[in-house]
C-alpha cells in the first residue's frame, strides 16, 4: 500500500553518527522479506533475491545467517576486496623398481597413489568436488614446485625418501626408493554479497528442520582469524552445533547434536563465551565450560525465568543477558560474566517487545510487540548497561519515488533514526521500570499552514535560544502538558550557566501498573524548506531483527538518534549540595495514564522523612517516606540496578535531606535510635516539641536517617553513650559522638564492622499410614518448605540473604537449637499446623517440622568499636538528663548464656568501659533494663520478673534480687524502665504498666494492662513511652513493626491517653532513652538553688 502526501524536508548538518561505516542491521518483516540497513545509505534495502523468504536471521561483523521458510539455512557473506579462497591439496606417491624406475605401481603395504600428507586417507583428483554451488574453481590442478621451501624447476616438485613414511627431501639419493609431490587447486567463494543456501552435510538431509539460529563466539579467541560458532534449534527441540566455520570456510563442515536435558525453543550466543537457551516450558539454561578449546561447552545450569509466565526469548551479549517473557515484558539479568554465566537476578526494564538482539558491544535492538517497529536501546554504556530509553528506527524503505514540485533536488541523506523518540527517563539510574515504547506516528502535513508556522518560528525574536528543544505536543494534550510543566522542573528550565544546573530525579514508585511512556519530543534545528511530493511505501511490520553485525560506538555522541538528552543522571552533581535549595523538587517516576492525564509523583527534599533500604524483587531498593506517604502507608520506592549506584544515591539523598535540616554528620547525644528488620540503624534528632504536652510533633513528621551499622538492637543515653548488639551477639560501642582521646580525626572513627546472622527455613512433613512422614501434605497444609509462619514458600534454592549486601558463609544445616527442643534428627512434632511443637513424638502427632539454618555475613565500615569477648543478647544504659554529670555510666547486659553482667569504667570519654562484673543469678535471664535512680529490672527466660536492690553509683552491682509477680496468666519477655515508670511486654504482645512505684517501694504494687498489639517498648528519661507496634489499625496489609508514640503522658498521668502511629514496615527495635529534651516551661524559674543529685533521695530528677 502506497500513500501520497506532502512533507517538509528538514535538512541539518549532522556529525558522523555512532554507527560504524561497515556495520549493518538486518531485519525480517512478517511476510518473510529480508532487509538490511547501512549507516551510509540510511534506508532499508530489500535483499536482491525477491523469492527468498526468511524466518530468523543472526548476524556478525562478517556475515549473516538465516533460516528460510523452507527450514533451510542460508548465509550472506559481506562483500570484501579480499576474496575468500580455499586451497585444496593432495599428494601423488610413486615407488621405484629396477625395470620401470619410478611408477605408480606401489607395494600392497604402501599408501595409495593419491593421498593426503599423512598418507592415511586416499585423495584422488577426481574425489575433490565443490562443496556447493556457491564455490567455483580458479583453474586446474598444478604441481606445487615449492614443497620444500626452495625454488626448483628441474625436480618437477618431487620429494624423495627411503620409504613411506619418512622424511622427504628435494635431493635424490642412491637409496631413495619412494617419492611424492603435492598438487594444488584453489576454489573461490563466489556468493559474496548475496544470500546462498548452505549445502547439506555430504548431500544428506539435515537431521531435522531448523526453527531458530544464533551465531557468536568470534571474540572468544585473540587470534587474527576469527572463528564463528553457529547454533541452531530444530523443530523437535534439539540443539545443534555447526563445526568448521572459519574465515576461509564460511559455510562450515557439518552439524553436531548437543545434549540438552529438555526441549529447546530458542538459542542465543554471545560474541564471547556466553550461551543461553529458552526451554519449551519457559525456563532458561546457561551453558558453562565454553572456551576456545571447547567451544561447545560442557554442562548446563538452570536459570529461573523472571516471572511466573516464563521466558519466550533471550538475547546474549558480551557480559549481559536480556530476556522477554510471555507477557512481552523486558528483563535484564545482572551479574552475568564469564565466571558466572547464570548471573544473580532479574531487573525489569520498561517497554514491551517481541524479541531482542544484542550488538557487538552489548547494544540492544528489539521489535515492539504492539507496533512491530524496530527499536534501539539508547544510553547503553559500560557503566549504565541497561540504557535509558527505547528509540524507534524510522528509516524509510529504499526505492521510494519522489516528485519535486519546486525544482529543488530531493536529498537522500536523511537520518536513519528520526521521528518521534522516547525522552530518556532522567532518573533511569534509579528505576528499572522505565518508559514504555512510544507509538510511532507520521504526522500528515497537508496544508501550507504548517509551513507558515515553521517560517514564523524561524523568524522568532533573537532572545529565544535556538538550541532549546520545543516539544511537539498534540493539540488535545497541550493544556495538559502546560499544567504538568507548571508543577515540576523541566530540563529546559535550567539556568543559563550562572548556577550549577540540577537534573530532575525521577523517583520511581514500583506500584500499580507499568508506567506509560514519557512525552515525546522532537528537537528543532535550523531548517531549509523544500516542498516535495513523495510517494512513500509504508514500513512493513517487522518480525525479527539482528544487531550482531551493527556496531554502535557507546563513546560517540548520539546525534543520529535526534535525542535532546541532558545526559544520564549522574552522582556527579554531589558537589552542588552546597547550593541546595530546600524547595528543590524530586520528581516521581510513576506516570499513570488515567483519562489521558500524566500524573507525576514528587517529593520535596525538605519533606522527606526517611530513606529506608529494602530488598524487593532482587533489586537494590530504598523506600522514600514523606508525612503524607507515611499516613497512607505507601512509600515511594526507588530501585537501582547495582549496589554501587544504590550506595551512591542513598548517600546523596541522605546528605541532601540532612543539609536541608541543618543536621551534622553524626547524631547528637539526644538522638533516638531504631533498628529495622534488615539490621539498618536509623536515628532521629528530637526537638522540644516532640514531647510537648500542648502540641506534639506528629510521628509522621519525624525525620529518620541511617547510620552505618548492622545491628540487632541499640541503646543510648543523653551523655552520648551508645551500645549495640549485632546478630552474632557481638557488642559494639558508637564512637561517632565521642570527644575523648579515641575520637581524634575521622580516621580513628571508621572501623571495619562485620555481622553474621542466620537465615531460617522450615521443612514440614505430614504422616500418612502407608509411607509414614512424607513431604506430601494436604491441600490446606502449609508449604512443605516455608518460613516460620508457613504462609510463604521458602526453599533452599529460592531463599536469599536479607539484602544483597549480605553473602553466604555456610551451607544449609539442621538447627538443633530450636525452642521447645528436637529429636536426634532435628524434628519437632505436633498434632497439626499450626500448633505448639515439641521435641518428641507422640501417638497424636500427625505433622512434624525441622528448622534449617544458613549463615550470612556483612562487612562495612563505620564509627563503631568492638567490645570483646563476651557475646551479649541484651544491653541497657542508664538514662539521665542532659545536665547530669556522672563519673561512670552504669551499663548492664545479659550474655548469650543468660548471665547478668555489669560494665565497669564506662564514661563519656571511654564509652566501651574497662571490664565486666558478673552479677549472680539463680537462672538465666533474657531481658534487663536500668532506669532513673539506678532501678534495675530484669526478666528470666521462664518469664519471671526480678528487681535488683541496693544498686547505686557506689555499689554498681547491687545486693540481691527481689522476685516480682508477673501479670496473671502472662509471661513477660521485655521490660523498660524510665524515671518513675516501668513498662513490660508479654509473649502475647500486651503492654503492661507497673503501678505503685515510689522511692520507698520501688518494686511497685500491681500490673495494669495498657494496650495490646505491642512488640517492644522503650521508656525514656522523661518517662516518655514509645513502642514498636505489631499492626496499624486500618491497614491490615502493613508489615509488622511500626514506630508509635504514647500521647498524653504527664507526671500525674504516666499511662498516657492514646497512640500516634509513625513510620512503619518491619521496624524491630527503638530506643528513646537518650532523649531528655524537655519542652520549655511557662512557669518562671524558682529563685531557690537547685538541689544536687544526692539530695533527691533516689529520685531520678538529677539523673
Amino acid at each position: 500500500m502506497k500513500t501520497r502526501f506532502t512533507v517538509i524536508k528538514l535538512h541539518r548538518r549532522c556529525p558522523p553518527g555512532p554507527m560504524m561505516s561497515g556495520s549493518q542491521l538486518w531485519a525480517v518483516d512478517v511476510y518473510g522479506r529480508g532487509f538490511s540497513l547501512w549507516a551510509a545509505g540510511g534506508r532499508w534495502r530489500r535483499v536482491a533475491d525477491l523469492l527468498l523468504e526468511l524466518k530468523r536471521v543472526t548476524g556478525s561483523q562478517h556475515c549473516c545467517w538465516g533460516i528460510g521458510c523452507d527450514h533451510q539455512v542460508y548465509l550472506h557473506v559481506y562483500p570484501s576486496q579480499v576474496p575468500i579462497r580455499h586451497q585444496e591439496k593432495t599428494y601423488e606417491n610413486q615407488r621405484w623398481n629396477p625395470v620401470d624406475g619410478y611408477t605408480d605401481t606401489l607395494l600392497p603395504t604402501d599408501r595409495w597413489q593419491w593421498t593426503d600428507e599423512s598418507g592415511l586417507n586416499p585423495q584422488p583428483l577426481h574425489s575433490f568436488v565443490l562443496p556447493s554451488a556457491n564455490w567455483e574453481w580458479e583453474g586446474d590442478w598444478y604441481v606445487d614446485d615449492e614443497s620444500c621451501g626452495r625454488e626448483s624447476s628441474e625436480t618437477g616438485g618431487w620429494e624423495y625418501a627411503v620409504d613411506f613414511p619418512a622424511t622427504f627431501t628435494k635431493e635424490k639419493k642412491w637409496n631413495s626408493c619412494v617419492r611424492r609431490r603435492r598438487w594444488l587447486r584453489y576454489r573461490r567463494y563466489k556468493a559474496l554479497g548475496s544470500w546462498a543456501k548452505v549445502p547439506l552435510d555430504r548431500a544428506r538431509p539435515p537431521p531435522e528442520p531448523f526453527t531458530d539460529i544464533s551465531c557468536g563466539g568470534w571474540d572468544m579467541s585473540d587470534s587474527p582469524e576469527k572463528h564463528i560458532y553457529l547454533w541452531a534449534v530444530s523443530q523437535q527441540g534439539k540443539l545443534w552445533f555447526r563445526t568448521g566455520i572459519r574465515q576461509q570456510n564460511p559455510e562450515g563442515t557439518c552439524w553436531e547434536p548437543i545434549q540438552v536435558p529438555q526441549e529447546v525453543a530458542q538459542v542465543s550466543a554471545g560474541p564471547k563465551d556466553l550461551l543461553w537457551v529458552v526451554l519449551w516450558d519457559g525456563q532458561l539454561l546457561a551453558r558453562t565450560g565454553i572456551n576456545k578449546d571447547c567451544p561447545k561447552g560442557s554442562s548446563w545450569e538452570l536459570v529461573q525465568p523472571p516471572n511466573q509466565k516464563g521466558a519466550v526469548h533471550v538475547a546474549v551479549g558480551l557480559t549481559v543477558v536480556w530476556a522477554v517473557t510471555k507477557d512481552n515484558k523486558v528483563w535484564f539479568r545482572r551479574g552475568v560474566n564469564s565466571h558466572n554465566p547464570t548471573g544473580s537476578g532479574w531487573i525489569s526494564i520498561g517497554g514491551e517487545m517481541l524479541m531482542l538482539s544484542m550488538g557487538p558491544n552489548d547494544q540492544v535492538w528489539g521489535v515492539g510487540s504492539d507496533d512491530r517497529t524496530v527499536y534501539f536501546r539508547h544510553g547503553v554504556t559500560a557503566t549504565e548497561v541497561t540504557g535509558r530509553s527505547w528509540v524507534a528506527v524510522s528509516a524509510q524503505l529504499d526505492g521510494s519515488a519522489s516528485t519535486n514540485h519546486s525544482s529543488v533536488h530531493v536529498q537522500s541523506d536523511a537520518s536513519v533514526f528520526a521521528g518521534e523518540v522516547t525522552t530518556p527517563s532522567q532518573g533511569s539510574v534509579l528505576g528499572c521500570d522505565d518508559t514504555d515504547i512510544p507509538k510511532p506516528r507520521v504526522p500528515k502535513i497537508t496544508s501550507d499552514s504548517f509551513i507558515s508556522a515553521l517560517v514564523s518560528d524561524r523568524s522568532a525574536p533573537a532572545h529565544d535560544p535556538p538550541s532549546v528543544a520545543h516539544p511537539s505536543v498534540p493539540e488535545d494534550n497541550q493544556m495538559k502538558s502546560q499544567e504538568s510543566d507548571s508543577s515540576v522542573l523541566s530540563p529546559s528550565s535550567l539556568s543559563d550557566g550562572s548556577e550549577t544546573p540540577w537534573s530532575n530525579v525521577d523517583l520511581e514508585e514500583m506500584k500499580g501498573s507499568v508506567p506509560s511512556s514519557t512525552r515525546s519530543s522532537v528537537a528543532t534545528y535550523p531548517i531549509e524548506l523544500q516542498h516535495n511530493t513523495v510517494v512513500q511505501e509504508e514500513l512493513p511490520p517487522w518480525a525479527w531483527v539482528t544487531g550482531g553485525g551493527c556496531d554502535i560506538s557507546s563513546s560517540s555522541h548520539v546525534d543520529l538518534f535526534n535525542i535532546s538528552d541532558p545526559g544520564p543522571l549522574s552522582p556527579s552533581i554531589t558537589p552542588a549540595l552546597s547550593a541546595l535549595d530546600t524547595d528543590t523538587r524530586t520528581r516521581g517516576a510513576q506516570r499513570e495514564r488515567d483519562a489521558s492525564v500524566e500524573k507525576y509523583v514528587y517529593a520535596v527534599i525538605k519533606e522527606v522523612t526517611a530513606l529506608v533500604p529494602v530488598f524487593r524483587d532482587s533489586l537494590y531498593t530504598m523506600a522514600v517516606y514523606t508525612p503524607e506517604r507515611t499516613k497512607q502507608r505507601c512509600p515511594i520506592l526507588l530501585a537501582t540496578p547495582s549496589q554501587q549506584d544504590f550506595n551512591t544515591w542513598l548517600s546523596l539523598l541522605n546528605e541532601s535531606c540532612c543539609a536541608s535540616r541543618g543536621l551534622g554528620e553524626h547524631p547528637s547525644k539526644q538522638a533516638m535510635w531504631a533498628v529495622t528488620c534488615k539490621g539498618d540503624v536509623m536515628v532521629h534528632e528530637p526537638s522540644p516539641s516532640l514531647e510537648a504536652p500542648a502540641q506534639y510533633l506528629p510521628c509522621e513528621h519525624m525525620f529518620w536517617r541511617q547510620v552505618p551499622a548492622h545491628l540487632l538492637c541499640v541503646e543510648s543515653n543523653s551523655l552520648g553513650v551508645v551500645w549495640g548488639i549485632a546478630h552474632d551477639h557481638t557488642a559494639w560501642v558508637y564512637t561517632g559522638g565521642s570527644r575523648g582521646p579515641s575520637a581524634q580525626g575521622n580516621e580513628n572513627l571508621n572501623q571495619a564492622i562485620s555481622d553474621v546472622r542466620s537465615v531460617y527455613i522450615y521443612e514440614n512433613q505430614r504422616w500418612n499410614p502407608m509411607t509414614g512422614y512424607t513431604d506430601k501434605g494436604l491441600p490446606t497444609d502449609r508449604y512443605m518448605w516455608s518460613d516460620a509462619s508457613g504462609l510463604r514458600e521458602c526453599t533452599k534454592d529460592n531463599t536469599r540473604p536479607p539484602s544483597p549486601q549480605w553473602t553466604w558463609v555456610s551451607d544449609w544445616a539442621v538447627d538443633f537449637g530450636v525452642p521447645g527442643g528436637t529429636d536426634k534428627e532435628g524434628w519437632q512434632y505436633a498434632a497439626d499446623f499450626p500448633v505448639t511443637f515439641h521435641g518428641y513424638k507422640t501417638i497424636k502427632d500427625f505433622v512434624r517440622r525441622r528448622r534449617w539454618a544458613r549463615k550470612c555475613k556483612i562487612s562495612l565500615t563505620g564509627p563503631w568499636q568492638k567490645v570483646p569477648p563476651i557475646a551479649l543478647t541484651d544491653v541497657t544504659v542508664l538514662p539521665c538528663l542532659a545536665q547530669c554529670s556522672l563519673e561512670q555510666v552504669p551499663v548492664w547486659a545479659i550474655s548469650e548464656k543468660g548471665d547478668v553482667l555489669c560494665r565497669l569504667g564506662v564514661t563519656t570519654n571511654n564509652p566501651s568501659g574497662n571490664s565486666w562484673l558478673h552479677v549472680g543469678t539463680d537462672q538465666p535471664f533474657k531481658s534487663i533494663c536500668i532506669g532513673g535512680g539506678h532501678q534495675v529490672w530484669a526478666i528470666a527466660r521462664d518469664g519471671a520478673v526480678f528487681y535488683r536492690g541496693s544498686v547505686s553509683a557506689h555499689n554498681p552491682a547491687g545486693e540481691c534480687w527481689y522476685h516480682i509477680p508477673s501479670p496473671p496468666k502472662q509471661t513477660l519477655r521485655q521490660v523498660s524502665v524510665g524515671r518513675t515508670s516501668v513498662y513490660a511486654v508479654d509473649e502475647n504482645s500486651n503492654l503492661w504498666y507497673r503501678q505503685g512505684l515510689t522511692p520507698s517501694y520501688p518494686q511497685g504494687s500491681a500490673w495494669e494492662l495498657i494496650s495490646s498489639n505491642v512488640c517492644k517498648v522503650s521508656v525514656g528519661p522523661l518517662d516518655q513511652v514509645w513502642i514498636i507496634a505489631d499492626k496499624v489499625p486500618g491497614y491490615p496489609s502493613e508489615s509488622s513493626g511500626t514506630v508509635c508514640h504514647r500521647l498524653g503522658v504527664k507526671p500525674m498521668q504516666p499511662k498516657g491517653l492514646s497512640w500516634d502511629f509513625g513510620i512503619g514496615g518491619r521496624w524491630e527495635h527503638l530506643s528513646v532513652r537518650g532523649n531528655s529534651i524537655e519542652a520549655q516551661r511557662v512557669a518562671p524559674r524558682s529563685p531557690m538553688p537547685s538541689r544536687t543529685q544526692s539530695q533527691v533521695n533516689g529520685n531520678a530528677v538529677g539523673c
